[in-house]
């Protein structure tokens, strides 16, 4: 193993307050940008084609796995591809996997090995193991093939991922070999969807819970308001006696309707303020019907509610409700505020 060095005393170490400046970074950021663009300019398409084909015809599951920090991405292309439902896949921790976990592979499935240098010890040692079993193994190095990349020559394909280096004060640090590596993957996995046609609502079976489930699956009628929270009048009502619905039932408005529950207009708390100003005392005669808005923005109950927010905001101007409308029947409202409560 060696000697690891003695740390430095800790009289040795900055005294006072270290900070980092714009100064400080910009050259960073241009250096990761630079060794990106010699990723993706000398990539072999043919290779990452082989790679994406291998995955979509895999008649088994996909495991992936790497030590180190190539363990967390390959832990995290894993996830996403498990996501999309097309085939199981999952992280195959490479020590575990030698102590028992490599049961978990059967002829057919495909492990991936996320390596750096294609030399780690435990990929090494896996990769044999794993061939047993059965498995098609692809290897993600950033080492060409050869004597200095064994793990290459251990697996059914290798995908070569060019690395110009590591923005690392010592080159040493993967902070951008671990970049490539992700980027590689997800696009790899983007493509898959493309491929495969992953629709919408598919993508939103995978996904119940979050921003993102939300937004798949939450409709108009998840999140609206109903029956008696409704603040309903007719055209006919004068204005200042409706000023109770106007303002209780919290969605800043009044939807106009005929007595079969047909939306004539709306009339909001705006509108209750301009002709306040504009009329004077004689907004006491005047009826909802005479100064509603016979032209409002409404939505379906079966619409996106991520659907409803977007007309919300939509031009000329924003909205803070929709009407919710079956054949032109009053049966909703919903508000933004009642999307944003609902994580929209």
């Amino acid at each position: 193993m060696g000697s690891l060095p003695v740390p430095a005393p800790a009289e040795c170490a900055p005294q006072g307050r270290t900070t980092v400046s714009a100064s400080d970074l910009a050259p960073l950021f241009s250096a990761q940008r630079r060794h990106l663009d010699h990723f993706f300019d000398r990539l072999d398409m043919s290779q990452a084609a082989a790679f994406a084909q291998a995955l979509l015809d895999a008649p088994g599951a996909v495991f992936f796995t790497g030590v180190g920090k190539s363990g967390i991405v390959a832990r995290k292309i894993a996830q996403t591809l498990a996501s999309l439902g097309f085939t199981r896949a999952g992280f195959l921790a490479p020590v575990d996997a030698l102590h028992g976990d490599i049961g978990a592979l059967f002829p057919g499935d495909v492990l991936v090995l996320l390596s750096k240098s294609g030399a780690s010890d435990e990929l090494l040692a896996l990769a044999p193991c794993a061939r047993a079993k059965g498995a098609y193994l692809i290897s993600l190095t950033s080492a060409a093939s050869g004597a200095d990349c064994p793990l290459a020559a251990a697996c059914d394909l290798n995908v070569h991922l060019p690395l110009q280096g590591e923005v690392c004060p010592f080159g040493l640090a993967p902070v951008t070999s671990t970049a490539i590596q992700m980027v590689f993957g997800d696009t790899v996995i983007a493509a898959i969807m493309e491929a495969r046609r992953l629709s919408r609502d598919q993508y939103a079976s995978n996904h119940p819970a979050g921003k993102i489930g939300k937004t798949l699956i939450f409709k108009v009628k998840d999140v609206m308001k109903k029956q008696n929270e409704l603040p309903l009048c007719k055209e006919g009502d004068m204005i200042m006696e409706q000023l109770t619905e106007l303002t209780s039932k919290g969605c800043g408005c009044l939807l106009v309707v005929d007595e079969e529950h047909h939306l004539i207009g709306t009339f909001t708390d705006g509108d209750l303020r301009r002709t306040l100003k504009a009329s004077g005392p004689a907004i006491f005669s005047l009826t909802v019907g005479e100064m509603c808005n016979r032209n409002p923005r409404t939505i379906t109950a079966d619409a996106m509610a991520v659907e409803a927010m977007e007309k919300m905001e939509s031009p000329p101007s924003p909205v803070q409700f929709l009407p919710v409308v079956n054949e032109n029947i009053v049966c909703g409202i919903i508000t933004l505020h009642g999307l944003v409560s609902a994580g929209l």
